[in-house]
């Protein structure tokens, strides 16, 4: 990566000398099927890119530079003047010396680089038919892959592009296609937009088209045609009618909230494969990984979580894409808005009304997790360069500043917020904005200054725990009811928070519900919540009922014990499911043994209704047993998981999604003979269990714990790939061949992923899932030195993707030991002058690594 970095100065700088007014871009991708092109015999296999751009300089004699990485340039040429490319060009940036002021020409003919990595122009062979599928991908800085540029969001421009590709093909870009000649499409020019959202999708696509019309305020009709589109291989799984219909609602509820009619023609939704994101937000040719198209059973969870993410990107149309910010310190005015519009626009308009409850138990835990480690930042961060930037797509900047937009909702009102929003849209359009900027025209229409609001939410880290103190008079009513807000010593802000605290207790049925509810604004160490003065002595006191709020709940011992003995009783799903994460909350601070956390999902997931929060619940509690509980008790903790699991799988109704997630949970958790033999004879087909229909992934999912356990050998791995051959089925394959307990395996696996660049995106991802299995830590621990002495050399010669899946996925988090986080500050200690993103990344993995550590000493004293 050296060399590649944009600083936030030199992109303020560039900003105000120059001012973009359009691009021309022409790429030819026959050379991606063998076509004319660069041979790649001696280098990277290569496309031509010949880029012209109009721009102006505000004064004279001052020097910038266009971004490129490619490579070789064939010509530089400006204002019509050819410059020497060995001169100008250093491998990342185009020299442009002593501009005069007014208007000028760049034209750049260069040969970039397919990647396959995911970052650019991304080339995929398809295992299955042998047929190639590219797609682009930018985010934050990676189109200067493709074609020369600016590349900073704040320099917007029109774009036209013209691409050349096989006839056979098709090419859909950002704009409508104007015209096909044989095998060159030329597309519509675009509105401003930034360089990071363009895109090129081509290929053998299999395409679904639909048009969506509304009849706009002012009696005309706006008219979007849809189209959706995924590989040949995956057609026959592609449910494109309900990925239209969640379009169409989605774009109903936004035309009727935002009073800002979709601004870039048409909407394409491509569903591509070997994708590091879960989806990207290019206006008119939004991309989606393709494993959004689901090749077996799963559960509604997978659908409401396919409904979010297209309401997410679809909401970047609006916040991000018309309206983008000006620099990635204010990534949070698209990613915190749309993480939040997702979910809205879901609950208010698909059949995903629960969508709430996803959010409260799923989402938010990324964000309290994100808001505790050592790089925690603020909502809106200090970004000084694109490495920055490249990491702070992370659970603050989506779910926390999601939650904070929900809280603020319900401080200044939906409809103000909506309005302001309808302002931000109309006085900005195709514009870039600061934090400000939307301030103001909330302000202007809540009637609320929000500098004191914005400052304790956005402008300072952490997470707040709230804690209910009650006392109670002779007839056992309460006399005070309190909620005590407290931070962590790092990060002291106390905050003020508009919370519901909720009263329960068991009616005659057993049924633990709520009998009394108020409204509060929290704020101090303590507040007093006067309206509960004089209530019924309850069972159960929730502090932030309905989730109005951003904070980790905590109990009193009645409220805990109560849990301990009648979780399942809650008949409310949103209150169980936020007594579930603060259990969990509980578990990671070292305040509950994780085996009394196991215990209770044991005792309770079995009675949950809502599917997200049980699948949520497995996750959690295979991370309780992996890093929580105390080495001495993870035998016994995984006996007691794998039974409890496959008591729940026979007793689940047969057909049902909850069967599947209890299937799919007792193969994760499987440790006996006796639970492989039944893994296996599912397989053969020589067991059965009512109602459990195994198609190709579950086989896999079946499959996987016995490879790692060593009870399926590297022919019975390569036999269920001649099953399912295809390239979902080459990532499975791959993950197993290097879950297998074996030396020479490890050794392979790292090789493959350490010392060789010759992987995929995707099947460096599989390799590395595979390679760290829990049950295999004395295996594990010679890599431990390994992984200090590589990763420099890593994150320097591999793409910024590539390095933080290296260095994230091989973390030898597996050996949980002080001589672990010894070596780890080790490496600290005497790289502090190491790139500040690797740090970071080593940082996080260490503060990980420390909590496990002390929840399991909190365990083994249970």
């Amino acid at each position: 990566m050296p060399g590649e970095n944009l600083s936030r100065d030199e992109a303020r700088e560039r900003a105000e000398l120059l001012t973009v007014d359009g691009y021309d871009v022409e790429l030819d991708v026959r050379s991606a099927t063998g076509g004319p092109g660069r041979d790649a015999a001696d280098g990277p296999l290569t496309f031509r890119s010949l880029t012209t751009i109009r721009f102006r300089a505000a004064r004279g004699g001052a020097s910038t530079f266009a971004d490129l990485i490619a490579p070789s340039v064939n010509a530089v040429t400006l204002d019509g003047t050819e410059l020497d490319p060995a001169a100008v060009f250093d491998g990342a940036r185009i020299a442009l010396a002593d501009l005069a002021e007014g208007e000028h020409v760049l034209v750049v003919d260069a040969q970039c680089a397919y990647s396959r990595t995911g970052e650019g122009m991304h080339r995929f062979v398809d295992p299955e038919d042998g047929e190639v599928y590219l797609y682009t991908q930018y985010e934050p800085a990676d189109a200067r892959r493709v074609f020369a540029n600016f590349e900073q969001p704040d320099l917007k421009a029109p774009y036209r592009f013209r691409v050349t590709a096989p006839a056979e093909w098709t090419v859909w870009s950002n704009g409508a296609e104007e015209s096909r000649e044989g095998g060159v499409w030329r597309f519509a020019e675009t509105q401003p937009i930034s360089t990071y959202i363009t895109a090129v999708v081509a290929g053998p696509y299999h395409y679904v088209t639909d048009s969506y019309s509304r009849t706009l305020a002012d009696g005309t009709t706006l008219e979007i045609p849809l189209g959706a589109m995924c590989r040949k291989g995956l057609a026959k799984h592609f449910d494109a009618d309900d990925i239209f219909l969640i379009t169409k609602q989605g774009l109903d509820f936004f035309h009727d909230n935002f009073d800002y009619p979709y601004p870039f023609g048409k909407y394409d939704q491509a569903f591509v494969p070997e994708y590091n994101l879960g989806a990207m937000e290019n206006p008119g040719c939004v991309t989606f990984r393709e494993e959004y198209i689901f090749r077996g059973k799963v559960t509604q969870a997978a659908y409401e979580g396919r409904a979010n993410v297209i309401l997410h990107e679809m909401a970047h149309m609006w916040f991000g894409d018309l309206v983008t910010m000006r620099w990635w310190d204010d990534l949070w005015l698209k990613e915190s808005f749309a993480d939040f519009m997702g979910v809205f626009a879901m609950t208010g308009a698909t059949r995903f009304e629960d969508g709430w409850i996803t959010f409260a138990n799923n989402r938010k835990s990324w964000a309290y997790r994100a808001d505790q480690l050592p790089s925690t930042h603020p909502v809106t961060a200090d970004i000084r360069d694109l490495e920055d930037a490249k990491l702070n797509f992370d659970g603050i900047t989506y779910a926390k500043g999601a939650s904070v937009l929900k809280q603020l909702v319900a401080y200044v009102g939906r409809e103000a917020f909506l309005e302001g929003a309808r302002r931000y849209f109309k006085k900005h359009a195709y514009g870039n904005t600061r934090l400000g900027d939307l301030l103001s025209v909330l302000s202007e229409t809540s009637g609320r200054d929000m500098t004191a609001w914005s400052r304790s939410w956005l402008q300072t880290a952490g997470v707040n725990s709230l804690t209910p103190l009650a006392t109670y008079d002779a007839a056992g009513r309460i006399t005070e009811l309190a909620v005590l807000q407290e931070a962590a010593e790092s990060h002291p802000e106390l905050r003020p928070h508009r919370v519901a605290v909720g009263l329960y207790r068991r009616d005659p049925e057993g049924e633990l519900v709520r009998y009394a509810r108020a409204e509060a604004d929290v704020s101090g160490p303590r507040t007093v919540i006067e309206e509960l003065a004089g209530a019924e002595r309850p069972e159960l006191i929730l502090v932030n009922d309905d989730d109005l709020t951003y904070c980790k709940v905590r109990f009193d011992e009645v409220s805990l014990a109560t849990l301990r003995a009648h979780l399942g009783d809650i008949t409310d799903p949103l209150a169980r499911a936020l007594c579930w994460s603060a259990l969990w909350n509980l578990t990671r601070d070292g305040l509950m043994p994780a085996r009394d956390f196991v215990s209770l999902v044991l005792a309770f997931a079995g009675r949950e209704t809502d599917i997200g929060v049980l699948q949520m619940l497995h996750a959690w509690t295979r991370g309780a047993l992996v890093n929580y509980a105390a080495p001495a008790w993870r035998e016994e903790g995984g006996r007691a998981l794998a039974e409890g699991a496959l008591g729940e799988l026979r007793l689940a109704e047969p057909g049902s999604e909850h069967q599947l997630a209890w299937a799919r949970f007792f193969a994760s958790v499987a440790t006996s003979d006796t639970d492989f033999q039944l893994l296996s004879g599912l397989l053969d087909g020589t067991a059965r269990i009512d109602g459990l229909d195994v198609d190709q992934e579950l086989r896999w999912a079946f499959l996987s714990p016995l490879a790692a356990h060593g009870a399926a050998d590297e022919a019975a791995v390569d036999a269920e790939l001649a099953r399912d051959d295809t390239a979902s089925g080459k990532r499975h394959q791959v993950r197993c061949l290097a879950s297998r307990p074996s030396a020479e395996v490890k050794a392979r696996a790292w090789a493959d992923v350490v010392e060789s660049d010759a992987l995929s995106n995707a099947l460096v991802e599989a390799t590395i899932a595979g390679f760290a299995q829990s049950s295999q830590r004395e295996l594990l621990a010679p890599y431990t030195a390994r992984y200090f002495e590589a990763i420099e050399r890593v994150w320097a010669e591999r793409s910024i993707q590539i390095g933080m899946a290296v260095v994230k996925g091989l973390f030898p988090s597996l050996q949980d030991d002080p001589a672990t986080l010894e070596a780890t500050d080790a490496w600290l200690e005497s790289r502090a002058d190491a790139a500040p993103a690797l740090r970071r990344l080593v940082l996080e993995a260490r503060d990980d690594l420390a909590r496990a550590l002390r929840a399991q000493a909190a365990d083994s004293v249970a």
